[in-house]
């Protein structure tokens, strides 16, 4: 089976009927997007790294179906590069299906049912720079998003508190590499949010030698007062010993192969605080929120072949909306604490 044929088919479907049904409406998405880096210990580059990209798409809503598509605009410096046949090297702009997914949902007096279908991320950390640990991969740190896309198919229970999703995912076009993944979460009347979720690559092993590897994370925020919330995320990462079939190694899929070994476990976690001054406050004209965060984890070092990293990292964020415009700044740890960064991104929403 083509997974993504059959996924653009049933979006397809869903967006015809959707177009024909009365109680629905359409409206475009997008927004512009600049993010810039620099690494204090980056002498060598007047920007660490830099960005421009911009989000265009439509999105679907009705009683019983919703759609989104959405596609991610890189001009040529931020693009591909390819190799003529001369091995020149040449830029070209680079577009990608960044989102696009077909919602199917049915509504009943004490429960909601939904089957999602498509490419879609997660990222329900709400953390500046860390977390996601059930989805991301360990070595790689991210800034300001830690989303993870998934292709996938995914059956929704939503009732009271409670809102579970079972996902069956692939991560080619022959489903044969892929995972389930399975997710609670908890919103309270009070300020209490709770997530828990488990992923295992129990895919992989049907037509590849891989080791099975758990994941298991945790979620909570809590807000004791209006203008202060705290958050934070816990993980647990393991592969099994015993799990490897057929004695390939060369033929190893898992996402974790790049860094762990049968029996490797991690733990990472994070701990956050937010300040969100109120509307009438002064505050509020300097900015929207702003971000401490601290994370561990454990032989961080050994994620990435012996490099100098230390297992702590940090951040501090601000964060500011201006009309359709948000503006977003952090100062951040590098491979060491004492490493010292500065990010910068700006979003333009267009309507």
């Amino acid at each position: 089976m083509n997974f993504k044929k059959f996924t653009s088919a049933l979006l397809v479907a869903g967006l015809v009927s959707a177009a024909a049904a009365a109680d629905g409406e359409f409206s475009l998405k997008g927004n512009v997007q600049m993010q810039a880096t620099k690494m204090i210990a980056d002498r060598d580059n007047n920007l660490s790294s830099l960005w421009i990209r911009a989000n265009i798409g439509g999105q679907y809503k009705s009683e019983n179906f919703d759609a989104l598509v959405m596609l991610r605009i890189f001009a040529p410096q931020f693009g591909n590069k390819i190799k003529d046949g001369d091995g020149k090297t040449t830029s070209y702009d680079k577009i990608l299906a960044d989102l696009y997914w077909a919602n199917y949902k049915w509504n009943f007096e004490t429960y909601k049912l939904n089957l999602k279908i498509g490419h879609w991320k997660t990222d329900w950390s709400q953390s500046t720079h860390f977390g996601t640990y059930i989805d991301k991969d360990l070595t790689a740190r991210g800034l300001w998003m830690r989303d993870y896309s998934h292709n996938a198919i995914e059956l929704g229970w939503q009732t009271g508190y409670s809102n579970f999703t079972a996902m069956l995912a692939t991560r080619d076009n022959k489903a044969n590499t892929g995972y389930f993944r399975l997710e609670e979460g908890l919103k309270f009347d009070f300020p209490l949010e709770a997530k828990l979720a488990y992923r295992v690559n129990a895919v992989d092993v049907v037509q590849n030698s891989a080791y099975i590897t758990h994941r298991i994370a945790t979620y909570l925020s809590y807000k004791p007062i209006e203008f202060l919330r705290f958050y934070g995320e816990y993980g647990y990462i393991h592969t099994q010993k015993d799990s490897h079939i057929n004695g390939k190694e060369e033929n190893y899929v898992a996402q974790e192969y790049k860094y762990m070994k049968p029996g490797d476990s991690y733990h990472p976690f994070y701990l956050g605080a937010e300040y969100t001054p109120k509307k009438d406050c002064f505050m509020n004209t300097l900015m929207s929120s702003l971000y401490v965060e601290w994370e561990h984890i454990n032989d961080r070092a050994a994620l990435t072949g012996g490099k100098n990293i230390d297992n702590w990292a940090w951040t501090v964020a601000w964060a500011k909306k201006i009309a359709n415009s948000k503006l977003q700044f952090s100062v951040y740890s590098g491979n060491e604490i004492s490493d010292v960064g500065f990010a910068f991104r700006l979003t333009s929403t267009i309507k």
